[in-house]
């Protein structure tokens, strides 16, 4: 399972109701931005998400209104003394601007908190056991820009049914068949495949910063449970989504079509169109489209 809190859905310039980009990924007990966006802090104490257990950052690519809010975020945790570590992975050019503004402001090499910088290469970021997340390059404008996929392994349960006709107590056994592993019961073995049901339960959850393309990217979106995307211009304004590297509302839908997304959530939307024309635009391509607002709380 995977909850989601959208700290901030606008694009480069923020309004009244939308913050600069971020967003709270929550799964096993963990915590994870993408993306700090100027506000972001502000934007954990209204949620209600707040600081606690926060000690990852994952950023899309290295445009300040996806990171600005760095500095502020750290600024504030060394106040409350915090010693845990923040981990922020980003593309090396990407990293190069965070090290760089926050040498500006500490000193090279210091920052109010500790601070470790980890370069992404294509492939797994990280296994937190009860999920992985992996990373892939995205083309927008002179970036070293990356999306994200979590995904939550499918796992196959204990038929319970099963258990009771073939005379397995609770306890310790149960634990044996559910990891795997036969037991032995008056002399009769009792193999895993006797008792466990089909896999189910593996959730995809897909998180695409900036983009001016979807070329390339279907296989890592392919059959997500939800993709979080950019639609920052309608199709009418096209030309300019091009000249500014991003997608029109029209153009992410289609993607999701194409690729057996089960909800598309858009976000990163220009201040210039009213919600409902961007998702008349998308509905229209994929009918499960849903704008996210700041603080809208999803569940996978």
């Amino acid at each position: 399972m995977f909850a989601l809190t959208f700290l901030g859905t606008s694009a480069s310039v923020p309004s009244a109701e939308r913050n600069h980009p971020g967003l709270l990924v929550e799964a096993a007990g963990k915590r994870i931005l993408v993306d700090c966006g100027e506000g972001t802090q502000r934007q954990l104490l209204r949620s209600g998400a707040g600081f606690r257990r926060l000690d990852r950052i994952l950023l899309t690519h290295g445009h300040l209104d996806h990171m600005l809010g760095i500095p502020g975020l750290f600024s504030t945790l060394g106040l409350r003394q915090s010693t845990d570590a923040m981990t922020i992975h980003a593309g090396q050019g990407t990293l190069d601007v965070v090290i760089r503004m926050l040498a500006g402001l500490w000193g090279a090499g210091r920052a109010p908190i500790p601070v470790v910088f980890a370069p992404l290469t294509e492939g797994q970021v990280i296994d937190a056991g009860d999920f992985i997340i992996d990373c892939f390059p995205v083309r927008h404008r002179d970036t070293d820009s990356f999306g994200f996929v979590f995904e939550s392994p499918a796992r196959r349960h204990l038929r319970t049914e099963r258990l009771a006709e073939l005379g397995v107590p609770d306890g310790p056994m149960r634990g044996e068949l559910a990891a795997g592993r036969p037991v032995v019961i008056a002399d009769r073995t009792i193999d895993p495949e006797d008792v466990l049901g089909p896999p189910g339960g593996g959730k995809k959850l897909v998180v695409i910063g900036d983009t001016e393309t979807t070329d390339g990217l279907s296989k890592h979106v392919a059959d997500a449970d939800l993709l979080v995307m950019e639609a920052t211009f309608l199709d009418r304004d096209a030309s300019t989504a091009r000249a500014y590297g991003h997608l029109t509302a029209i153009e992410a839908a289609s993607f999701a079509a194409a690729n057996n997304v089960k909800q598309l959530v858009l976000v990163h939307m220009s201040g210039r169109y009213p919600d409902d024309e961007i998702l008349a635009e998308a509905t229209k391509v994929f009918p499960s489209t849903r704008i996210a607002a700041d603080f809208d709380h999803i569940v996978v």
